[in-house]
């Protein structure tokens, strides 16, 4: 799989989820074998004008290489400036986000509202590619309407101005994250472009995954919020593409996984802030397990490191994990 120079190890993908794709969760998926993580969702103007906090949102290591970055904005002139920035800062491939319908976003000309301002959208991509030389990408819905007429118009202008890929969640503005996901739409873009499409939603389980591929086409999918507490499903997705068709949950190893985020948390962020972030995100992987409702109560006042692994240590040894 390859997103113009950069070649993935395979093309599975793990989508930009605001507030949670941070550096421990992306290595957490890195571990579980996928291709390409991707950054939090970056303000332009953050970059720009020189936010500590959004630049922090870039810091990586070398284990999650290649890392995409998403930035959002409508200013091209902003946009190429932030995609300069972060093009600095090391990222392999620069994301913009063509997606995100949350209302303080949209009002600003960004994130799907750049789907119904093509003209716009025009100036901002060929700004940004004019500024960069490592590979771009947009990752957009079907529009403000259920027709996906927006997302072929705006796929179409992608591939004009050079984009390398075009990521596509094939719900409306309007739909956010309910209904279903017309991978039809997938299907329809793969069809009009020669630059590699992503398919995205409704991936719940490695065998949606082979479904996703085989009926769309895709020549990769990305998974978001079923990699939220099960980053294993990276994994798993691949043991099936290699044709293995029995794949169990590993038990033992979500614990292991659970370790391995508080700690990387507590490293990234410091223990305190890591340990409130943990309060609410380590319930996340113990959803459909026995007692999870106690352990879920125990961890609402935690604040140090060393009482996070004892309460996970604990409820493993409960489990018999």
């Amino acid at each position: 799989m390859k997103i113009g120079t950069v070649t993935l190890d395979n093309n599975v993908i793990s989508a930009p989820l605001a507030g949670i794709t941070n550096l421990p969760f992306r290595l957490m998926a890195k571990k579980a074998g996928c291709g390409l993580v991707c950054s939090e969702m970056v303000s332009s103007h953050g970059l720009v004008y020189h936010s500590r906090k959004t630049a922090w949102m870039l810091n990586s290591a070398p284990q999650e290489k290649p890392l995409s970055a998403q930035i959002f904005g409508s200013d091209p002139d902003i946009m190429a400036g932030a995609a300069a920035i972060a093009e600095g800062m090391g990222v392999d491939i620069l994301d913009i986000n063509f997606g995100c319908s949350v209302r303080k976003v949209v009002k600003t000309g960004s994130g799907v509202a750049l789907m119904r301002t093509p003209d716009v959208a025009r100036a901002v991509l060929k700004a940004v590619r004019n500024a960069i030389r490592i590979p771009l990408t947009i990752k957009i819905r079907s529009g403000w309407d259920a027709s996906g007429e927006q997302a072929l118009n705006i796929a179409r202008i992608a591939e004009d101005c050079g984009v390398d890929a075009v990521a596509i969640h094939p719900r409306t503005a309007k739909q956010l994250f309910s209904g279903r996901a017309d991978w039809s739409l997938i299907a329809a873009v793969k069809e009009k472009l020669t630059i590699p499409v992503i398919g995205n939603g409704d991936i719940f389980s490695a065998r949606d995954a082979l479904n996703m591929l085989a009926e769309t086409g895709c020549d990769a999918i990305m998974i978001g919020r079923k990699a939220i507490g099960n980053p294993a499903i990276f994994s798993q997705v691949l043991a099936r593409i290699r044709g293995d068709k029995n794949v169990a949950e590993d038990l033992a190893g979500r614990f292991d996984i659970m370790i391995q985020y508080l700690k990387a948390s507590v490293e990234y962020l410091g223990e305190e802030p890591a340990c409130r972030m943990m309060r609410s995100r380590l319930g996340w992987f113990t959803k459909e397990m026995r007692n999870s409702s106690k352990f879920r109560e125990s961890i609402k006042h935690l604040s140090t490191e060393k009482a996070g692994l004892e309460l996970i240590n604990a409820y493993r040894e409960s489990l018999g994990a």
